[in-house]
């Protein structure tokens, strides 16, 4: 996996081993680390996708638009992953989209933000 890996970036990732209600398969995620630890380390923070029909509900579910029409970041789903789980770069997401990921994240793990 190439080093270029940048925060906002969506990549195909696959999740799969899981253990009990874990997010699973390989799905659309969001790099959510930030660019000078994902240059240094093997591994990325990432929030899966979805596109789940259930109705956006901060801070588990959030809308994101510029993923595509009906998807979603499952916030309670961030994970630690090897870059080597990374598949195909698929795009990126807006700005505004990304603050609102982080706020879930934030708001999830009950820090301030």
């Amino acid at each position: 996996m190439s080093s270029s890996i940048e925060r906002g970036q969506v990549y195909w990732v696959s999740l799969d081993p899981t253990q009990g209600s874990e997010i699973s398969k390989t799905r659309p995620c969001v790099v959510l680390s930030a660019n000078e630890i994902n240059r240094r380390r093997n591994t990325v923070v990432i929030v899966p996708l979805t596109s789940t029909a259930e109705s956006v509900h901060f801070p588990l579910l959030i809308g994101v638009p510029s993923a595509g029409a009906g998807s979603k970041a499952r916030s309670e789903h961030i994970r630690n992953v090897d870059k080597t789980r990374l598949a195909k770069l698929i795009g990126q997401v807006s700005d505004s989209d990304l603050n609102e990921i982080s706020r879930g994240v934030a708001k999830v793990l009950g820090l301030k933000f």
